[in-house]
């Protein structure tokens, strides 16, 4: 039987609630032993989700406030690889178990945590950092997203776990890139604070340009400019949004009545194919199509179809034009046609939909389990996989309940580990990335893997196909910390080119379906023949460890989102879905996904000696994020989850609440009403009738600011914090580039504004703080170069002379330059 990617890998999971169970669960998925250290009287979380995040693991109930317990856990940390924990800081090494004890049991330990807040950030590290707490205090639920600034709806709740998501990821990328570099570096501590992991996760939403050109902006940002001019409210209904929507990117109604949601903008070819699929060529004879690479005073037009927005003159007739087009079929038949015709667009589904959706099933992006006490449950697939594992839809069911679990003295008959040596550098120093990505999901990968040593090279094409907006404004944050060049590999010269670069490599990444990575010649044989050590990371939208009716339909973060259930859950139901109101909500997330899967594949690697293709996917994320609804079973309580426009929180005891000077977060879920009993205010209200409960707190919160709030609750397992921004949690962190290197663990946030970029603007970016080793070093990557900008250097190192390199350049075969300027304006 062939060894799983991780089966020689041994996790002990000290984590509760969601983050750190998510990590035990992607190792576990991978093939790691992983055992859940319960506390004494059963975990925190008693759950369905909990028993679907503990599929794969074992159990043993530990009380660590006992003497007893301590030293069990540390002789079983003497006999493992991994320790994971999500306390607040500073709890596992009161009890005994921290970062320096879990080292002196086992010098070669990799341990994780995930609190909330750093552990160096004394304003924010001993909050009760509840996931909606996390959010709040990030920004994650104010101005969310255009659609909710027109109608003046702010703040917006989200019950999606998205800084668990983030933060899982992290946690599992960092801690098989630390098991990578084991032998070298020696065992290591990991923080991953996860208000820090969705700061970054949320990178394009708080990301500014000097002078930011109006040619970028879409109709509804400068409809929010027009109304700030001009002094008129933001009172759009929902319907009056449709007039703002770029008619390639939105949601139209179908004859079956059922939503149908289009990304196709920015991408060369796709307003075409869409238009020719939906019978309107007639559109296309006097639509402007130029090169969108010259500046706006250049154009013959206002707007070109390869370009996103679609200008005011055409944006209404289009839309009409396709509006009445998708009412001629059913939704399920044009999701056929579309797929078909490699035109990116998906039917809007719900979770519960989604979870019985024919490819989710067949394709193992949704499993069917037998839980020990739900009997069949059908349960969100691997997040990231690799395809040599072919165990990888095999899943175990979670420990059993108590009653009915065997003991394990097996887990202390092995020997200890042996002591490491630890020396200076990064997990991933010299290993040498050919990134072939576009647009964020892709390119999300190889500037993540810059900061941990990894020397990434971009190869982009010499014609591009995707707009300005998604390949350079995008790009400032994707393309950070790499070398670029570009090749035509429609020529011989520029296919040659690439094969030398793979030959070099030592991974290559793509984010493509499976028709497209074979159309590159990257199949598995040809790669095992250039380096059979050779690792592939491939990202599509629908992929999964087994093929499916979409495996090779096309798709974007919004497609994803509108697939999975996201979009009906944001918007209220399925006659008003609204995309997430972030960008790259998802599409961050599958890159951090993919890092993993990499993660996975190096530690294979060195075990064994073979490379091979390590995935994730869009919507195996778009699950992901949605991690504590995303199962089903005989009896399952009702999909009710808060979602829609208005909604606050969860009930009275977590949600939001204005106070005397803004809005704030309140959270006790577990307390309730006893949380009340610590403040005097709320004496009288001990044993009030909870229906009457959050009129009278609405009411008595206003009377105060938020830090007297806040000030009341701590020290207790509530918590009161400000709903920021991510604009003004960037703002409150932001150094300048030009002043040194910022010291990016000093805090939970850390932005850089990179004042003297190469686009000859300054702009502000999230600075990568979420993974934070104390041994091994990580680097703050350098702006993102212009495209195109080391392709004489590259091509020289590959061994072809200057007049080699001018040939090719002058035949097309290879180019230094997209446009003159950087940013094109």
């Amino acid at each position: 039987m062939q060894e799983r990617p991780l089966s020689h890998i041994r996790v002990l999971d000290f984590g509760h609630y969601l983050a750190g169970p998510l990590v035990g669960m992607m190792l576990s998925d991978l093939g790691a032993e992983v055992i859940r250290i319960d506390p004494p009287g059963g975990p925190r979380w008693k759950a369905p989700v909990f028993d679907m995040i503990s599929r794969g693991k074992r159990a043993l109930t530990l009380d660590l406030k006992s003497e007893e317990g301590r030293l069990t856990a540390l002789k079983l940390t003497a006999r493992s690889d991994v320790v994971i924990d999500n306390f607040r800081p500073g709890v596992m090494a009161r009890l005994g178990v921290g970062p320096s004890s879990l080292r002196r049991a086992n010098p070669a330990i990799i341990s994780l945590s995930l609190p909330g807040f750093a552990s160096t950030d004394p304003e924010l590290r001993e909050i009760a950092a509840w996931e909606a707490v996390i959010a709040a205090r990030t920004g994650q639920f104010t101005d969310m997203g255009l659609n909710r600034r027109l109608m003046g709806i702010n703040p917006s709740f989200t019950p999606l776990g998205l800084a668990s998501a983030y933060g899982a990821a992290f946690g599992a990328m960092s801690v098989l890139f630390a098991l990578r570099a084991r032998e070298q570096l020696g065992g290591d501590h990991i923080e991953v604070p996860l208000a820090s992991a969705l700061f970054e996760g949320l990178v394009y939403n708080s990301e500014q340009i000097e002078d930011y050109p109006d040619r970028y902006k879409s109709p509804r940002e400068l409809e929010l400019e027009r109304r700030e001019r001009l002094g008129l409210p933001n009172n759009l209904s929902y319907p009056e949004l449709s007039e703002f929507l770029d008619p390639f990117y939105r949601t139209y109604m179908c004859a079956d009545g059922r939503g149908f949601y289009v990304v196709a903008c920015s991408i060369v070819t796709h307003p075409r194919r869409v238009l020719e699929l939906l019978g309107l060529q007639e559109l296309l004879k006097d639509l402007p199509d130029f090169d969108v690479y010259l500046d706006r005073g250049d154009w013959p037009s206002d707007w070109a179809l390869r370009n996103y927005p679609v200008g005011t003159q055409d944006r209404g007739r289009i839309s009409d034009a396709m509006k009445a087009a998708f009412l001629t079929r059913p939704s399920h038949e044009w999701e056929t046609l579309f797929g078909a015709a490699k035109a990116p667009a998906t039917t809007q589904r719900s979770t519960r939909e989604w979870l019985k959706d024919p490819h989710a099933l067949q394709s193992g992006l949704v499993l069917e389990v037998d839980d020990p006490r739900h009997g069949k449950m059908r349960q969100m697939g691997n997040i990231c996989w690799l395809s040599c594992d072919g165990d990888a839809v095999n899943k175990r069911p979670g420990p059993l309940p108590d009653d009915m679990r065997p003991a394990l003295p097996e887990l202390l008959l092995e020997p200890p580990r042996t002591q490491q040596v630890s020396k200076v550098g990064g997990w991933l120093d010299g290993l040498r990335v050919l990134d072939l990505t576009n647009v964020i999901a892709g390119p999300t990968i190889g500037s993540t893997v810059a900061r941990f040593g990894a020397e990434v090279t971009l190869v982009q094409p010499v014609s591009p196909s995707v707009d300005p907006w998604n390949a350079v404004v995008f790009g400032l944050q994707a393309q950070r910390g790499k070398r670029s060049i570009l090749l035509n590999l429609r020529t011989a010269e520029g296919q040659s080119a690439l094969w030398k670069l793979l030959s070099e490599a030592d991974v290559v990444t793509m984010n493509g379906t499976d028709e497209q990575r074979l159309s590159l010649g990257l199949s598995e044989e040809r790669l095992a023949e250039i380096n059979p050590k050779l690792i592939l990371v491939q990202l599509d939208a629908f992929g999964a460890p087994l093929r499916g009716p979409k495996s090779d339909h096309l798709g974007y973060d919004d497609l994803a989102q509108a697939a999975t259930g996201v979009m009906t859950r944001f918007g209220g139901g399925p006659d008003t879905p609204e995309e997430h109101a972030h960008f790259g909500t998802i599409d961050v997330l599958a890159g951090f996904c993919g890092c993993a899967a990499l993660g996975a594949a190096l530690e294979r690697l060195r075990v064994t000696g073979c490379g091979g293709i390590a995935r994730a996917s869009l919507a195996s994320a778009g699950e992901l994020i949605q991690a504590q609804f995303m199962y089903d079973f005989n009896g399952r309580a009702p999909f009710d989850e808060p979602s829609g426009r208005h909604v606050r929180g969860w009930g009275t005891f977590y949600r939001c609440y204005q106070a005397a000077d803004g809005w704030m977060f309140f959270a006790a879920p577990t307390l309730q009403q006893s949380s009340l009993n610590h403040v005097p205010e709320f004496h009288d209200l001990f044993n009030a009738q909870e229906t009457d409960l959050e009129e009278t707190l609405t009411t008595r919160f206003l009377q105060q600011p938020i830090r007297y709030w806040a000030e009341r609750f701590s020290g207790t397992a509530a918590a009161v914090v400000p709903l920021s921004s991510l604009h003004a949690t960037r703002k409150a962190a932001l150094k300048k580039e030009s002043e040194g290197e910022a010291d990016i663990r000093s805090g939970t946030f850390s932005a850089i504004r990179h004042d003297a970029h190469p686009m000859g603007r300054w702009v502000d970016l999230v600075a990568p703080n979420a993974v934070r080793p104390e041994q091994a070093q990580v680097v703050v990557p350098g702006p993102a170069p212009k495209y195109g900008a080391h392709t004489r250097d590259i091509l020289s190192e590959l061994g072809y002379e200057a007049r080699e390199i001018d040939a090719m350049i002058a035949k097309g075969s290879a180019a230094e330059q997209w446009s003159e300027k950087y940013l094109p304006e």
